[in-house]
């Protein structure tokens, strides 16, 4: 069991697989238009995190599904980070979650029980700490090992957060350090310090619980995870919902230390290029700026932090419930602008 690698069997891992925003763009845009109930709050229309339906004028139900291939090697924390990863999404539409489902597909003839049986733990334990149960799923025998959550939350519709709501003149403000996907390309190059990983684990299995917090502040107007598509991506999707373009200053970005040294020694995920490839046209960097400043504005984050856009007069709340729920790790990144569209890094 424990010279089992589960990375061995996957051709990326995390958020990193998943598929680049231009080519999901041309997949949905093919996609049939279907029913669109007055019921249905959010859908797909501006890339949210999660859908979200009204039963009442005080509750909506926030749905999303979350899985992956692994990211780490250790079963059990495969487990943690996919959960986290995927209830992330509830709590970047502001909500809190009630359910989850667990999604399976591993290579039976390749694994033992055990080690599939330590996935399994990893993300129950995680729903333990969400204070949720974890209430069945569906398995299926597949060639790479993939595991994640159906997500079910909860929020009042009056305080939902989406793409589309941000507001010129906001300031963003994100709530965990930038650098995971660094260092899972380090992990596979054997390039990692044991640190290194501890600092990885510890990001990737912080659940955004503050997001339903921050929900509920006046001054908040928009929210999204960032992971697969890097902070660069993520970011671009609340501009065009929004109709704003934005600043964001490169010395300003939080980054973990090992990530920052990694990635100016050349070690990047390739989800990191096709990301670039996908929106890149959008983005304005500075003359200056470094090949390694862009690999960590497109590097795919699993289990990424909150990305808020907020009113100046709401920062310092935000700040001190960020810090107050997970430790004082957010910053001050940026801000949106009205008149102009896409990204600008100072």
């Amino acid at each position: 069991m424990d010279q089992i690698r589960l990375t061995q069997f996957s051709h990326g891992g995390g958020c990193g697989c998943k598929i680049a925003p231009a080519v999901l763009s041309g997949l949905l845009g093919r996609m049939p238009a279907g029913l669109l109930p007055p019921e249905l709050l959010v859908g797909t229309e501006h890339a949210d995190d999660a859908a979200v339906y009204r039963l009442n004028e005080r509750q909506a139900v926030v749905a999303t599904t979350d899985f992956f291939t692994p990211i780490v090697d250790d079963p059990y924390d495969f487990g943690r980070i996919a959960a986290t990863n995927a209830l992330s999404d509830v709590y970047a539409m502001g909500a809190r979650p009630i359910l989850a489902l667990a999604v399976v597909g591993m290579p039976v003839d390749k694994l033992p029980a055990e080690v599939i049986g330590r996935v399994l733990e990893g993300g129950a334990a995680v729903c333990r700490e969400a204070g949720i149960p974890l209430a069945g799923g569906h398995s299926i025998d597949v060639l790479e090992p993939i595991y994640g959550l159906v997500g079910l939350g909860l929020v009042d519709p009056a305080q939902v957060k989406t793409n589309a709501g941000a507001v010129a003149g906001d300031v963003l403000v994100l709530s965990k350090p930038l650098g995971v996907g660094i260092l899972s390309a380090a992990l596979k190059k054997g390039q990692l310090s044991a640190a290194g990983y501890a600092e990885m684990l510890r990001w990737t299995t912080t659940l955004n619980r503050v997001g339903e917090r921050l929900a509920a502040l006046d001054g908040v107007h928009a929210m999204t995870d960032v992971t697969g598509f890097g902070l660069a991506g993520h970011l671009l999707e609340i501009c065009r919902a929004s109709q704003l373009g934005a600043q964001v200053n490169l010395a300003d970005l939080p980054l973990i230390d090992e990530a920052a040294a990694l990635v100016r020694d050349g070690i990047a995920t390739g989800a990191s290029t096709r990301n670039w490839n996908s929106y890149g046209a959008e983005v304005d960097l500075p003359a200056d700026a470094a090949e390694w400043q862009r690999k960590v504005i497109t590097d795919p984050q699993t289990s990424g932090g909150l990305l808020v856009a907020c009113a100046p007069h709401c920062v310092d709340e935000v700040l001190a419930a960020v810090s107050e729920v997970q430790g004082n790790a957010a910053r001050v990144i940026g801000t949106l602008l009205g008149g102009v569209s896409g990204l600008r890094l100072r």
